[in-house]
């Protein structure tokens, strides 16, 4: 398996330090709004990550931190008269359920910066007893230059970082460059050794990171925006902390673009999740970003997301063919293409061709296509399940039927029923306006040797 290592700028053959282990380690969100699309983009892209490690037989231990203390956190809870406790918890709450949504697998360890508190103080007071950070006026910031390997990851002179550095108002910095480890903070901070205070965005994954999974992973990933000044401090911080390498393989997604744009809060052109999901089910979202090489910028429309739905449709329609029981399905030659466009740097477009192929097989009674397709096409996160209804989206279901109709059934069984009468008497009239009943409700009918059933468009 080979992934492109962001830091050596290589796509490289993927080796665990524990044969057969994997360790690894996603940035998670900042918790004060709503999870958009960029969110969608990366956090499906690590999941397709995580389930194909498990797929190929690694013991994968993955964990996604959760910033909940931060400063748009503390602007959140100031301009809604919050605590910034109660502005985390809820957002936090919505981004699972976004996350759920989008059927994306929860992460092994999702720890929260402010109880790994205890941690982050640590590591900073070995950062200054080995000369790397310093204290001033209740500050703690890193000595960006006492690392000489600053600037690798992000590909950028240490020269050409100074010249757009700056010192801000009320900032004692030694240096523009160097960068906070420690803010004082007397309103909404917390005790250390410096005074009052809150700790500085980078050294919570650093913390975090290493609690959780030790000094030196095998994967860090996240999305490109996070490249520089995030993972390039995270390296500085942590490998002048620990003595020893950070990361052994980083990874990072794509920007998500609207008009050729970077989506973003502040150009005002971010589409959340939500709204997404009004509109398109988890399988289209999925769909239409694995349809892309996940280090390639998406860009975000309509017809995309339509197209994305089309091919979804195909897919999850396939035929149920039955398996020849005898068949082992990793000899089969579709298995093997899909584990070689995925071993090749989650080549997701080529893996995606061949369920496809798997899907024009089922079609035509291949004996073991649609059990491969549904093995490969979970392991890319897709859900096979067709959508069902509670009982009172039922019950309302039934009465714009009933209404369009101007009759009344208590069931969709009685209007099967009814529908199956009108065409044995040959009305083929009534037939057709029930299905067209049916039709504008959103419910088609499925009608086999086995009998007929309705689904959700």
């Amino acid at each position: 398996m080979k992934l492109h290592n962001s830091y050596t700028n290589k796509t490289e053959e993927f080796k665990p330090i524990e044969e057969n282990k994997v360790k690894m380690y996603v940035c998670g969100p900042t918790v004060y709004d709503n999870a958009h699309l960029g969110h969608a983009r990366c956090y499906i892209t690590w999941d397709v990550l995580y389930r194909y490690l498990k797929f190929k037989g690694y013991d994968v231990t993955y964990c996604r931190n959760v910033t909940d203390v931060d400063d748009k956190i503390l602007k959140k809870a100031e301009k809604e008269g919050k605590t910034p406790e109660e502005v985390s918890k809820y957002w936090y709450k919505k981004f699972s359920e976004s996350m759920n949504a989008l059927n994306t697998l929860k992460p092994d360890i999702e720890p929260f910066a402010t109880k790994t508190l205890g941690e982050m103080i640590s590591i900073i007071k070995d950062l200054i007893n080995k000369g790397y950070a310093y204290e001033a006026g209740g500050d703690v910031y890193f000595r960006v230059k006492k690392f000489p390997a600053y600037g690798y990851l992000s590909k950028q002179p240490i020269d050409q970082l100074e010249s757009g550095a700056r010192i801000e108002v009320g900032e004692l910095k030694e240096d523009p460059l160097d960068f906070a480890l420690w803010k004082k903070d007397e309103k909404f901070g917390y005790n250390s050794p410096w005074g009052v205070g809150r700790p500085g965005w980078h050294i919570e994954c650093s913390a975090m990171s290493r609690k959780y999974l030790g000094k030196t992973i095998d994967i860090h990933a996240g999305g490109a925006d996070l490249i520089f000044p995030h993972h390039e401090n995270e390296i500085a911080q942590s490998e002048c902390a620990n003595g020893c390498r950070f990361v052994n393989y980083w990874l990072h997604n794509g920007f998500v673009t609207i008009n050729k744009e970077k989506m973003s809060k502040s150009l005002g052109n971010f589409l959340t999740i939500d709204d997404l999901l009004k509109n398109y089910d988890s399988n289209t979202i999925r769909f239409f970003i694995l349809t892309n090489h996940y280090r390639m910028p998406v860009e975000f429309s309509d017809e995309a997301l339509q197209a994305a739905a089309n091919g979804v449709k195909r897919m999850l329609n396939a035929k149920k063919t039955l398996l020849n029981t005898e068949i082992d399905l990793t000899e089969l030659d579709e298995y093997k293409e899909f584990t070689e466009a995925m071993d090749d740097d989650l080549n997701t477009s080529k893996a995606l061709a061949v369920l496809f192929d798997l899907t024009n097989k089922a079609n035509k009674d291949v004996p073991y296509a649609y059990t491969l397709l549904h093995k490969l096409a979970e392991t890319l996160g897709f859900k096979f399940e067709k959508a069902g209804l509670s009982e009172d989206e039922l019950r309302l279901k039934l009465e714009e039927i009933n209404k369009e109709l101007g009759e009344t059934y208590a069931s969709m069984d009685e209007i099967i029923s009814a529908r199956k009468t009108a065409r044995e008497n040959k009305d083929w009239d009534r037939a057709d306006k029930i299905r067209i009943a049916l039709d504008k409700s959103g419910i088609v009918l499925k009608d086999s040797k086995e009998g007929t059933v309705w689904e959700l468009k």
